[in-house]
């Protein structure tokens, strides 16, 4: 069997280690369930959650083998736990990270004082210029510790870590949210609310 990347059940706990077979069809789920459900010929409901049976049987169909064991499997290990099931067990959807319209019932919640953005350095002139933007998806994700962020940031390159004046949004009337798997949400992040830059073994205010 050919093994890739460590991830870990729910966190940066012990170390669970895919098949690279895991880690694709895991991509692909991503990418039915946050931005093109008709790569599997399916559709989500308004909230967006998708039948777990169309969804094996649309993965089946377009190429990527899967059953429902498998399926479970790789949502337990998904390092990010990005994907929760409905309470009956026959819905799957993911917490957060759309880029389609969907209302995933999110409650607005108050963030910690500080929160924490990583992104790649590449990008840093960029959000001084114009803040912290959602892009595609419908929010901008901010950590809740350094040590997560930095993981985030290295998923883009050379990572840096914007520390986030949330007491100060949060007074001046903008809204939070936290997604089931523990990531704070926000409709943009203005560069004023950026209190420090961190930079791996160096950090500038």
């Amino acid at each position: 069997m050919e093994y890739s990347e460590l991830f870990t059940i729910g966190g940066w706990g012990s170390a669970v280690t895919q098949s690279k077979g895991d880690v694709r069809l895991g991509r692909f789920i991503s990418l039915v369930l946050r931005h093109d459900p008709s790569a599997a010929g399916i559709t989500l409901d308004g909230h967006g959650w998708a039948v777990v049976d169309d969804l094996i049987t649309g993965m089946n169909q377009h190429g990527r083998t899967i059953d429902e064991k498998t399926l479970r499997r790789i949502v337990a290990e998904n390092n990010k736990t990005r994907y929760s099931f409905s309470d009956d067990g026959l819905r799957i959807r993911a917490n957060q990270g759309h880029s389609i319209d969907v209302d995933v019932e999110l409650v607005a919640a108050d963030p910690p004082p500080v929160l924490y953005h990583g992104t790649a350095l590449r990008f840093l002139d960029s959000i001084k210029a114009s803040g912290i933007s959602r892009q595609q998806r419908q929010y901008v994700h901010l950590s809740p510790d350094l040590a997560t962020a930095v993981q985030v940031g290295k998923r883009h390159g050379a990572p840096v870590v914007l520390r986030i004046d949330s007491a100060a949004m949060v007074r001046d009337e903008c809204a939070f949210f936290l997604s089931n798997n523990g990531v704070w949400l926000t409709a943009s992040v203005p560069w004023r609310y950026v209190i420090g830059v961190e930079i791996p073994n160096k950090s500038t205010e």
